[in-house]
């Protein structure tokens, strides 16, 4: 039996994705584990990651220890296999297909694990379920999800967004919330950012981390924070927002709401400059923190 404590476990299946833009086409390792384990590790938090793929792709789990990361993992007959398609200048605006799916992760898979909080960060529906929240929260840890593997539904080959009977049971059972604002406008059928954490907050999660496409607002117990994204240039769109929760949550576990704000804008900002998860020094964060948003981090 595992009993290492982790500090925050980050749960959903690797991505073996196609990134398409205006400008190129790259085969990427994605899936919100890596990109967020990958961050926070580089930050000197100690995560674990709860995943699964094929063993053809044993890579991911080898560079992820490399990097200081406990992976769990489940294989499968084959990777969740995902195209991006990103055809604007708009990093909000993509379009999503699924060639194939390395399946459920279920309760099982993190029953002997124990973690201060988790991260929710899954691909689409069915991915990760109700199950696995209840059984995280019954070990009294902090849980937080990305809507995005919950509005996301897999029709054919295409991801479209379809109503989620189960929202109100499951938010009822979530910490921190984080979406975008293409999922929030669908799930809360608003389009101010405010309002539209509002909503989310009234359904239980007492703090919000919703993206957009020039920042991040974060919502705490009825405060609001803003943050700009100020990446020199936008090479790597893919992984924003996994990027922003997966920091948030970790950073939560020692700093306030505001300040945890900031390290996840700046954090998420550095990332957003190229492809591939973040790989900067927590001096470089503390740095580009005091340079954009006027403020010295503890």
């Amino acid at each position: 039996m595992n009993k290492k404590v982790y500090d925050v476990l980050y749960i959903g299946n690797y991505t073996k994705d196609t990134i398409i833009t205006p400008r190129e086409t790259r085969n990427v390792d994605g899936g919100a584990v890596n990109y967020a384990a990958r961050a926070v590790a580089c930050l000197g938090v100690q995560p674990a990651v709860v995943t699964r793929l094929a063993r053809e792709d044993q890579h991911v789990v080898d560079g992820l220890n490399q990097a200081g990361v406990d992976v769990f993992v489940t294989y499968s007959p084959q990777s969740t296999l995902m195209v991006l398609e990103y055809p604007t200048a708009n990093p909000d605006i993509r379009n999503l297909s699924v060639r194939s799916t390395a399946g459920t992760i279920t309760p099982d898979e993190v029953q002997l694990l124990d973690a201060k909080a988790a991260v929710i960060g899954s691909s689409l529906r069915g991915e990760v379920g109700l199950d696995v929240i209840l059984s995280l929260k019954a070990k009294k840890m902090q849980v937080a999800a990305d809507m995005q593997g919950f509005v996301r539904v897999l029709r054919g080959e295409e991801l479209v967004y379809e109503p989620w009977g189960e929202m109100e049971l499951t938010l009822a059972h979530l910490d921190i919330l984080k979406s975008d604002m293409v999922e929030a406008g669908f799930l809360t059928g608003e389009t101010d950012i405010h309002r539209a954490a509002r909503f989310y907050a009234n359904l239980g999660p007492r703090e919000i981390v919703l993206t957009h496409q020039d920042g991040v607002l974060i919502w705490a117990d009825g405060q609001e924070f803003e943050y700009g994204f100020y990446p020199r240039q936008l090479n790597g769109r893919s992984g924003r927002g996994d990027t922003c929760i997966g920091t948030y949550v970790a950073m939560r576990l020692g700093k306030d709401p505001a300040e945890a704000g900031m390290w996840a804008a700046a954090v998420t900002s550095l990332k957003m400059e190229k492809q591939g998860p973040f790989d900067r020094s927590p001096g470089e964060v503390e740095e580009f923190i005091q340079t954009h948003y006027k403020h010295a981090s503890i």
